[in-house]
């Protein structure tokens, strides 16, 4: 099974959660990107994702003047973020759980980015679909076939 790291986006574009929301939609259009990773603070500070759907419906949809809102006040803190070794039917997995599009990728710095996108366009899942055995392995991991192939 391919690997997050195998597929995610290598070159992230920040943007400062102090920056205006203005300057954030700005580096979207520049970039053709529909989120930006908010930088940490600190170290001990979590990442944030910061949206284009964020800015429709917390700043557009209620009229809310772009220049003057700063991104801390519409991102998402702590965002959900993907460990570099995941395999990517568990980011799908998280993604349709957790009902998002993207997460940074973090083993101690942030590494990149995981999309729906990435994979969809990236990863093996239509070529190396899982056997009927493997999804039964899944499904019954106590069982004894499972547990003879671990």
């Amino acid at each position: 099974m391919m690997k997050a790291e195998e597929i995610m986006t290598k070159d992230v574009v920040t943007v400062s959660g102090s920056a205006t929301v203005a300057e954030a939609v700005k580096l979207m259009k520049d970039k053709g990107l529909r989120a930006l990773v908010v930088e940490r603070r600190s170290d001990s500070d979590p990442y944030g994702m910061v949206t284009e759907t964020d800015v429709i419906y917390k700043v557009a949809a209620h009229g809310k003047d772009p220049k003057e809102m700063r991104v801390y006040e519409i991102m998402n803190k702590p965002c959900i973020v993907v460990n570099p070794e995941l395999g990517v039917e568990y980011v799908a997995r998280l993604f349709s759980n957790a009902r998002i599009r993207r997460a940074p990728v973090i083993k101690g710095s942030l590494l990149g980015v995981i999309s729906i996108s990435d994979i969809l366009t990236k990863s093996d899942f239509v070529e190396k679909p899982k056997s009927n055995f493997e999804l039964y392995c899944e499904e019954f991991p106590d069982a004894l076939e499972a547990r003879m192939y671990d």
